[in-house]
């Protein structure tokens, strides 16, 4: 009985995340897709035990429980689904090839992501945006400036990439640790720093 009734509670969430997503990508503003898709497993989450929280079925302690699993499915939903699609470099390829008839030249990829992709999906305005509503951004007088908060994830970032990203990935045919450490053979260019 406990098990139909956690279940039956499950699809409650299932459906109310879904509507709740649903109704504030529709009409209401949306600040950070990730963060918006989170705020709605939360309130999916809030919302399912307040209708479950008069049953005897479980105690306070499954009570938790359950909304604990919501909640992580909540966090799971909005990181797979909407955050993935709407950031996703290998879905934009798969759209871009579909709406360019199914086939791209390779040696053409460069130019769609610097003069198409850059453009189409305002990928400047959107990762300001949500470094911004993060707090690990600041824009001063035209500056893009690192905050404090922002110092310490570039740092955390940094050492898990050097540190725990695999030394011998694949890039096309040849197994390379390139990506561990992206700036080794960086360009300096000093034009664009703020004074």
């Amino acid at each position: 009985m406990k098990l139909f009734r956690a279940f039956a509670a499950t699809v409650l969430f299932v459906l109310l995340l879904l509507s709740t997503y649903y109704l504030h990508i529709r009409f209401f503003t949306v600040n950070v897709v990730f963060y918006a898709a989170i705020a709605d497993g939360v309130v999916a989450a809030l919302v399912t035990s307040l209708v479950m929280y008069p049953s005897r079925t479980f105690n306070g302690f499954e009570k938790f429980q359950l909304l604990v699993i919501w909640v992580l499915a909540g966090y799971c939903f909005a990181i797979s689904v909407p955050t993935v699609i709407d950031r996703s470099l290998s879905f934009y390829i798969l759209e871009k090839l579909q709406q360019r008839g199914g086939g791209i030249q390779q040696s053409r990829f460069a130019d769609v992501f610097t003069k198409e992709y850059l453009k189409e999906h305002r990928l400047v305005d959107v990762r300001l945006t949500e470094q911004m509503e993060s707090g690990t951004i600041q824009i001063v007088d035209g500056c893009v400036k690192l905050t404090e908060k922002g110092q310490k994830f570039a740092a955390a970032s940094r050492y898990f990439r050097q540190n725990f990203l695999p030394k011998k990935r694949l890039l096309m045919g040849q197994y390379s640790s390139d990506l561990t450490d992206p700036f080794r053979n960086s360009a300096d260019i000093s034009d664009y720093k703020c004074q």
